[in-house]
C-alpha cells in the first residue's frame, strides 16, 4: 500500500493503526514505524536498516530478553512492495 508517506505494511494485521514504511536507500532495504495514535514514533524514530535491526536483536537476546524486536520488520514483504512500485 502506499500514501503519502510512502509504501508501507501493517505490521500487525490485526492492528491497523500501526504501519511499517519501507524504502531503498543506499542499496538497502529501510523501515520506519507509524502510529496513528502516537503521533511521536514517526518523529523520534529515523529510518533504521536491516543491519541496526539485526544489532538490536542480538542486543535483546544477550541481555536475556525474551522479546525479539524483528518480528515487525518483514524484508520479504519490504522486498515484495518495492519491486512492485
Amino acid at each position: 500500500m502506499k500514501d503519502q508517506l510512502g509504501l508501507y505494511y501493517y505490521p500487525a494485521p490485526q492492528h491497523t493503526e500501526a504501519r511499517m514504511y519501507v524504502r531503498r536507500f543506499g542499496g538497502r532495504i529501510e523501515f520506519r514505524m507509524w502510529h496513528q495514535g502516537d503521533p511521536s514514533v514517526w518523529d523520534k524514530h529515523n529510518w533504521l536498516s536491516l543491519d541496526v535491526i539485526q544489532q538490536a536483536a542480538q542486543m535483546f537476546k544477550a541481555m536475556g530478553k525474551e522479546s525479539d524486536p524483528t518480528a515487525l520488520y518483514d524484508v520479504s514483504v519490504a522486498e515484495r512492495l518495492l519491486a512492485d512500485e
